[in-house]
């Protein structure tokens, strides 16, 4: 009988990607295992093989590219494992490749030497104390290896005992059929080893809860979502392993003044009527201390002076930034009678003087006029 072609057997185009064959292998190896199909059994490990020649000729490269050539005739003589009887030894092979993925390590002791957990701190700064750096003290509760036991977790002067249910191996194996499963020791969780007389301080598991003072050195310029890292501040590892990291967040507070985008610092200042339509100087703050601002006259509101260089310089080594402040006109508020009518005298003075006084005015004017003319055309 002539044989079936091997891409259709597995049921993929003849371009097929090496990860699409070994997928469909895995998916028909699965549906034909004659641990499966009990009503057939026989029939079912004529498949298999089928499958399993199919799949060594198709995942390796050599043979693929002979395949592709001449046909069955082209791997006949460097076919070998698909030819031989369904047994123990084949089936070893074919687990391997179809449950691999799925089990890990599988007949591998787990090594009972563990890293120890990252931690995180969030760690709240002023703007003033992110710009120029600062040093920090926090308290971080960690678990920190056992003085009493030295982390082993077994009772002083003794020490853990090979396991009595894997024997040191950490994986225990279940045999169903030709299905060979393993599995981590449920005894000693893998780790091969058991603690008979255990720590009387951290009852066996190595580690105790404590609470460590830490100093942190925050450098210039950092800003809200920065990181800091602090090696081997974190969790003590587990069996002697490693401590894992502390990782120090940085969250800077809202400023009452200033707003902070990058390296640039922002602030509004109000300033009054008479000092936007004549001028005048002002103190304004930044972070080095008070300096002088300039308004020219006519300042409207909204106009935005900058400051070179009074910023902030980011920690990554950036150029400092600059300060912009936004001037806002403020209105006057609890004014008098006298007041009053000083303003209305203005009013009235400026209203005659039209465009010349109040260009922005008459310009809004001249649009809302010219829109509502097009309207009615």
């Amino acid at each position: 009988m002539a044989k079936e072609d091997f891409y259709k057997l597995l049921g993929v185009d003849r371009n097929a990607s090496d990860a699409e064959i070994k997928k469909a292998y895995r998916k028909m190896a699965m549906k034909f295992h004659p641990d499966r199909n009990t009503d057939n059994p026989e029939q079912a490990e004529a498949k298999f093989k089928e499958i399993k020649e199919a799949y060594e000729v198709l995942s390796d490269a050599k043979k693929r590219s002979a395949y592709d050539q001449f046909g069955h005739a082209g791997v006949d003589a460097s076919m070998g494992g698909g030819r031989g009887g369904f047994g123990a030894e084949n089936f070893s092979d074919v687990f391997s490749d179809v449950f691999g993925d799925i089990f890990g390590n599988s007949g591998r002791q787990r090594s009972s030497v563990q890293r120890g957990s990252d931690l995180r701190y969030n760690l709240e700064l002023t703007l003033e104390e992110a710009v120029a750096g600062t040093e920090a003290k926090i308290r971080v509760p960690v678990l920190v290896t056992c003085g009493e036991c030295g982390g082993s977790g077994a009772k002083k002067g003794s020490s853990p005992v090979t396991c009595t249910t894997c024997h040191g191996h950490g994986q225990v194996r279940m045999q169903q059929g030709f299905f060979s499963v393993q599995q981590t020791c449920p005894t000693c969780r893998g780790t091969g080893k058991q603690i008979k007389d255990p720590c009387g301080v951290c009852y066996g598991q190595g580690r105790v809860q404590d609470t460590k003072t830490l100093s942190v050195k925050v450098p210039a310029g950092v800003d809200t979502d920065d990181r800091i890292r602090l090696s081997g501040e974190g969790e003590a590892g587990e069996n002697g392993g490693p401590s894992g990291d502390l990782y120090v967040q940085i969250r800077v507070k809202e400023h009452n003044i200033f707003t902070r985008d990058g390296a640039n610092l922002y602030c509004e200042v109000p300033i009054s009527f008479s000092t936007a339509c004549l001028g005048g100087e002002l103190q304004v703050p930044t972070l080095d201390g008070k300096v002088v601002l300039k308004i020219p006259p006519e300042t409207q509101t909204g106009k935005l002076f900058r400051l070179r260089g009074k910023g902030v310089k980011p920690v990554r080594g950036s150029a400092v930034g600059d300060l912009l402040c936004k001037v806002q006109i403020e209105t006057p508020v609890n004014l008098t009678k006298d007041q009053k009518a000083l303003i209305e005298k203005l009013g009235e003075s400026l209203t005659g003087g039209g465009k010349h006084h109040s260009p922005q005015e008459h310009s809004w004017m001249d649009g809302v006029k010219f829109f509502f003319d097009k309207l009615k055309g």
